[in-house]
């Protein structure tokens, strides 16, 4: 058995070494396989539905083998979680985690607190970064207004999805099997009067704002307190975190918001640059 085993392993090395481009040199290519975890994570990522090994196999060029056996130890430490019903894998908790502690980093924290600060300028309210989070809404930057009504929300802040400007528009733009995978799991509580429990309700709002591509919070979520919320998307046009800004009634009103909607995509187009910039 261990004699098939070793020259299984011997096969597939000697199949990678023929998958690489042919101009790819012999150290390039050894390069490549020990890059597979990260590239692996990208396809998921940019992938809208789980991928199958097969699928996974043809875009990356690797024996099923091989990366099944990768797919296995990331799967086991939490960087991919496989999905039966689908017969696929997505990205796991894991590499979600190390994707928010790397957005945390100082030096980019302090490019992303420079556009909303600009961002606050214009506005004059309070403006965050916002990224969705296993279900919830994760505040990951914020620059407050100077006005002295404002709204506690501290950067590592978990507020819920189906109240929130940011998290509405989360759901908005997901592909509709996994908001309504994700709604039949999620708790609609109600947080303020207004927010919305009907979970039909909340599906034609949703589809309403999906249209738009923005998210609105009408004192949903904290009674007197509203908010607008623009995505920012990755290279594959997908919305993967958002731009918001909140105040309070007593002092402006959702028309107010909405008349800003151009310099909060703005804001997010530059953001975008600051996320993406490789």
């Amino acid at each position: 058995m261990k004699r098939k085993l070793a020259e299984a392993d011997q096969k597939d090395r000697e199949t990678e070494l023929d998958a690489p481009d042919g101009d790819t040199l012999p150290g390039q290519a050894e390069d490549i396989r020990r890059l597979r975890p990260l590239i692996l994570l990208e396809h998921l990522n940019e992938s809208r539905q789980p991928l199958t090994l097969a699928q996974l196999g043809s875009l990356m060029r690797v024996p099923k083998s091989t990366l099944m056996r990768l797919l296995r130890a990331m799967e086991a430490h939490g960087y991919v979680l496989h999905m039966p019903a689908e017969r696929g894998f997505v990205v796991g908790p894991r590499a979600t985690t190390l994707a928010l502690q790397i957005l945390r980093s100082p030096n980019l924290r302090r490019e992303c607190r420079a556009v909303l600060r600009n961002l606050v300028r214009k506005l004059g309210e309070t403006c965050n970064l916002t990224v969705p989070d296993a279900g919830r809404v994760l505040y990951v930057e914020r620059v407050e207004t100077h006005e002295p009504l404002r709204m506690h929300l501290p950067p590592g802040t978990w507020v819920p999805m189906h109240c929130t400007a940011s998290g509405k528009l989360f759901l908005a733009t997901m592909p509709l099997l996994e908001r309504r995978s994700l709604l039949a799991h999620m708790p609609l509580t109600r947080h303020s009067p207004h927010t919305i429990t009907d979970r039909q309700e909340l599906e034609a709002e949703l589809a309403r704002l999906a249209t738009k591509r923005h998210g609105v919070d009408n004192e949903e979520f904290v009674r007197g307190m509203i908010a607008i919320a623009v995505p920012i998307v990755d290279k594959s046009a997908r919305p993967v975190a958002a731009i918001a800004c909140h105040g309070p009634t007593a002092r402006l009103s959702l028309d107010d918001l909405h008349a800003n909607l151009g310099h909060l995509r703005i804001a997010a187009d530059t953001m975008q640059e600051v996320l993406f910039a490789a």
